[in-house]
């Protein structure tokens, strides 16, 4: 199966802890960061996801914030340390792709959120990524 989705990166569930609805998957990535999703509890029976399961994270790039250093005080677990590799800009939108340990995150932005934080090939940035933006596949 082919998706449009641009970033999915592989990894190896390190938890599963299921709720009344919803499950949160704690996902080790091949580079060794640590990833929260939060899918629906029936999602992660289905998929039969277990500690040890190999997965995807797929996550759309659209749902992929930046900020150009760590961030106290934020809700949302997923924090990525990475540097840009590639700025493409457009009329209104800019593509940034963002090289993390085991992979590669595309983050479609505003051009002027490429302007206001500077960002150019070889800036340090922070991927921002909220657990209910994470979806899961089976390897």
């Amino acid at each position: 199966m082919s998706l449009s989705i641009r970033n999915q990166i592989p990894g190896t569930v390190t938890a599963v802890t299921p709720g009344e609805v919803m499950a949160t998957v704690k996902v080790r990535l091949e580079g060794g960061q640590e990833i929260t999703a939060a899918i629906t509890r029936e999602s992660a029976e289905e998929l039969g996801l277990t500690t040890g399961s190999a997965v995807r994270t797929l996550i759309k790039s659209t749902e992929v914030s930046l900020a150009t250093g760590a961030v106290d005080g934020l809700s949302i677990r997923n924090q990525l340390p990475g540097t840009v590799t590639d700025v493409a800009t457009g009329g209104a939108m800019a593509g940034v792709k963002v090289s993390v340990d085991g992979g590669e995150l595309t983050a479609a932005i505003t051009k002027d959120a490429v302007a206001d934080l500077g960002l150019a090939a070889g800036s340090a940035v922070t991927a921002l990524i909220k657990s209910t933006e994470i979806a899961l596949a089976a390897a």
